[in-house]
């Protein structure tokens, strides 16, 4: 791999996206086609093809809530971590922000939004726990 990382920018209005060498400041970073503003989405963003309208509707919020997609350790290239892909995914994890007060980054970045595989409800077992096996 070279030193020269390169990142997405994407022009959500547009729904383009162009590949720029990251940490280069260009004349304002504007879209070629309709000169409004480009957002540095990270190395590791796959964009969504122009067509597919709830795909670039979930990458707007993300891109809104602050994150990108960027690895979280540039040496093993191990992902930037879940991020919503539909627009369903962004409503539901918006809905457990404002109804648990969980910042709405935070919340777009979860898996899952209720927590539910890592916080059993009041008076839940765990699975398997008090059984006997007898074979």
């Amino acid at each position: 791999m070279s030193g020269i990382r390169r990142s997405h920018f994407v022009c959500v209005s547009c729904r383009a996206s162009w590949k720029k060498q990251t940490g280069r400041v260009d004349r304002g970073d504007v879209c070629p086609r309709c000169a409004g503003p480009l957002v540095d989405a990270g190395i590791q963003l796959a964009v969504p093809r122009k067509r597919d309208t709830a795909g670039w509707r979930a990458l707007e919020a993300v891109l809104a809530a602050g994150l990108r997609f960027n690895p979280s350790c540039i040496c093993c290239m191990d992902g930037p971590g879940y991020r919503p892909r539909t627009p369903r995914e962004v409503r539901e994890r918006l809905a457990h922000a404002a109804a648990t007060g969980v910042p709405v980054a935070e919340a777009l970045a979860c898996q899952d939004p209720t927590h539910s595989d890592l916080r059993p409800g009041p008076g839940a077992r765990r699975a398997g726990a008090g059984r006997l096996r007898t074979s």
